[in-house]
């Protein structure tokens, strides 16, 4: 990525980080990163979300590219489309991670050298 990033791309740099800022839609991708594609009921069921949530925010995210859907009769199949979203959240989850080992490492009382 250049140092001079030009305005119109912050602006999509934006939209992509508001779509990834909706617990609802990490859960969807999560359900989608850890069995595959995957229809509306089924991301339903995984989710615990309403049917009506769930669909909403599946448009939003195929629109913008990063969910691809397939449609078999009358069921639409979803699955991740871009995978630097993945990568994404998995470098956040990783940062994420390591800041509460660190900060339970900070928390531990010193260890006695005169106990066993």
């Amino acid at each position: 990525m250049s140092d001079a990033i030009p305005d119109n791309v912050l602006e999509l740099m934006a939209v992509r980080f508001r779509l990834l800022g909706d617990v609802t839609r990490l859960a969807i991708l999560r359900a989608l990163k850890t069995s595959g594609e995957k229809n509306v009921g089924q991301l339903v069921a995984e989710t615990g979300r309403a049917q009506t949530n769930v669909s909403k925010h599946l448009k939003q995210m195929s629109r913008s590219g990063m969910l691809a859907r397939r449609k078999e009769g009358l069921q639409v199949y979803y699955q991740l489309a871009d995978p630097v979203v993945e990568k994404i959240c998995r470098l956040v989850c990783d940062s994420i991670v390591d800041d509460i080992k660190r900060e339970i490492g900070d928390r531990k009382p010193p260890r006695d050298k005169g106990r066993a």
